[in-house]
């Protein structure tokens, strides 16, 4: 096959997500091994627009696979989402002589990669990076699987204090507009309730949750909230508790950053290794404009288009089973 693609370049945007720098390192490795050079470009569409760029070689990967983050660090870019940003990025990539970009991060990266791609004719190919696991078309996204783990942990730690003090403690998750980590830490946790965007929980059903934990002798309540799904988060819905049960002791808690940090799981650091590994092969394969996700262990290849504008729901039977086993 003519591959015209002899330079690309790879960049991390977004919130950081544990396994980027396993995807990084995919990148790097396969990309290389077909005789593709590789350009890092540091800071995301900020460091495209600037020029933080340096070339990789497989040893600038070596001994990343393990650790959290992205070593080609991660910022916002208000000047990439206007025309003259872009076009300060395309004369980078003129000068650098990228022939595609592989861009790893969530909704907003691959927004701003996709317009670009449009734009200036770059195929372009996404990694879904993020912890909220909210793109379509994929059932897992890298850094998911750990952060998940890290929240189910924070909760067992909670519970012994919870237990121990007769309390009812809040507990606000990330997860931008998706109630992904809130509901399955819930029930991974076995927490009371899940607030969560997708469904619209109301007072009465928290009450229902923390009266059903009481009635079953239980002396303590865990709720989850996602961070968006109440205006005021956690601190609103321990109001509202506390308004309706004057007797109950409430406690809010923000996990906030320590979910995206730590070391990525064993499954994190795979999927971002094999879907590292397919977005090179899709760009010899003259794919562009693409998500690399995961279907029922299988790898597939998503229209950026559909990935960021379709709508991806919570798993009925996961809701249920949370409502189940929380009388």
């Amino acid at each position: 096959m003519d591959n015209k693609i002899k330079t690309i370049g790879v960049l991390t945007s977004g919130g950081d997500a544990p396994g980027m720098n396993a995807a990084v390192r995919a990148v790097t490795r396969t990309a290389i091994s077909q005789g593709i050079c590789v350009k890092a470009i540091y800071r995301g569409y900020q460091g495209l627009i600037d020029g933080e760029i340096k070339e990789f070689t497989t040893q600038d990967v070596s001994g990343i696979i393990q650790r959290g983050g992205t070593i080609l660090k991660s910022a916002r870019c208000m000047e990439f989402q206007t025309p003259e940003g872009r076009k300060k990025a395309y004369k980078t990539i003129q000068k650098e002589h990228i022939d595609a970009l592989v861009v790893i991060g969530g909704d907003g990266t691959f927004t701003g990669g996709r317009l670009f791609a449009q734009e200036y004719d770059v195929p372009v190919i996404g990694l879904p990076g993020t912890i909220d696991n909210d793109l379509w078309g994929t059932d897992a996204t890298i850094g998911y699987d750990t952060s998940l783990s890290t929240i189910t942990d924070c909760i067992d730690k909670l519970r012994d204090t919870a237990t121990s003090h007769e309390r009812v403690f809040l507990v606000e998750i990330m997860g931008r507009n998706a109630g992904f980590l809130t509901l399955n830490a819930a029930i991974a946790g076995g927490c009371e309730a899940a607030i969560i965007p997708e469904r619209k929980s109301v007072p009465e059903q928290i009450e229902d949750a923390i009266g059903n934990g009481r009635r079953k002798t239980k002396n303590s309540s865990i709720v989850l909230v996602q961070e968006h799904a109440v205006e005021g988060g956690a601190a609103t819905v321990a109001k509202m508790i506390e308004k309706a049960h004057p007797e109950y002791s409430t406690r809010v808690t923000v996990l906030g950053h320590l979910q995206r940090g730590g070391s990525p799981s064993a499954y994190d650091r795979i999927l971002a290794s094999r879907m590292g590994v397919a977005a090179i092969y899709a760009l010899l394969d003259g794919q562009r404009n693409v998500m690399v996700g995961i279907q029922n262990d299988d790898i597939v290849l998503v229209p950026l288009s559909k990935a960021i504008h379709q709508k991806k729901d919570v798993k009925e039977d996961a809701w249920q089973a949370l409502l189940t086993l929380s009388i």
